[in-house]
Parts: C-alpha cells; sequence; structure tokens
C-alpha cells in the first residue's frame, strides 16, 4: 500500500508539474535518496518531514505504524550518506543522523503532538518508531 502511495503521489507531481503534491499536512514533501543495503543501488522515496530546525529536516521512520521498519530507514542506518530534494528541488547531499534516547522524547512530543497521525502510528506497533534528522553536508573546501 505504501508504495501505491508513494507512486501515486509522483504520478501528482508529473501531472501538475509540481504545482501540487510539494506540501503534504503543512509539511513539505521531500524526495530521499538512499543506498541499498543488500543491491547498493540508489533508491528514492517521497516523504514528510514533520519538523524542520533550520537547514535540517527530521522524518519519521513510521511505515504508517507498521511492526517493521521501512526499508529507506534500513538503508540509512547502514549507509547514512544520502541525498535529499526538498519541494522538487535539486538533490543535496545530506547525513542522516538516528535521533538519539536522550533528545527522542522530546522531538516526538514536538511532532506527535502537532501532527496526531504519528501519534497513532506509534500506538500501532510495539517498536519505537525512529526519528532521523537529514543535516546538510557542506561543501567541499579547496
Amino acid at each position: 500500500m505504501l508504495k501505491g502511495m508513494n507512486a501515486a503521489h509522483r504520478l501528482l507531481l508529473k501531472a501538475t508539474g509540481g504545482r501540487v503534491g510539494h506540501d503534504a499536512a503543512g509539511m513539505p514533501v521531500l524526495e530521499l535518496t538512499t543506498v541499498g543495503r543488500r543491491s547498493g543501488e540508489p533508491r528514492s522515496v517521497l516523504l514528510t518531514a514533520p519538523l524542520v530546525e533550520g537547514d535540517t529536516l527530521v522524518v519519521v521512520a513510521s511505515r504508517g505504524g507498521d511492526d517493521h521498519h521501512p526499508a529507506w530507514f534500513l538503508n540509512l542506518r547502514d549507509h547514512p550518506d544520502v541525498q535529499v530534494s526538498v519541494r522538487g528541488g535539486p538533490r543535496e547531499p545530506r547525513r542522516a543522523e538516528i535521533v538519539g534516547p536522550d533528545e527522542r522524547p522530546a522531538l516526538w512530543e514536538r511532532i506527535a503532538s502537532r501532527y496526531r497521525n504519528y501519534a497513532g502510528y506509534q500506538r500501532r506497533t510495539d517498536r519505537e518508531i525512529p526519528l532521523v534528522r537529514l543535516v546538510p553536508v557542506p561543501p567541499p573546501t579547496g
């Protein structure tokens, strides 16, 4: 189902020339490209960022409250250097940082209190839904 929703979202973006679909429920939509942990091939998925901290985006590895982590999360866990395109903009290198146990409760509260669907996803599963910061990578100097 989630793959179908992602495909439908991509069709909406294409059909409207990007005029519709770059925001969802007040959140920016981004395309996250990871390296497949088994294939080594690029893998892209559309996600929302419920929290933006300056230039850093925070995404939720909810998979709709499923008991398994999404593939994109497993990919970035193994290969944290990713590419991100925000609202249809150019791809930018980012570093994926999984939010640790000291910071997660406060960030989760900020997200779940504003976007109740995430709180519902957490109630559906026994796994703790990870939060991931997508941090800009500074351009090389020299």
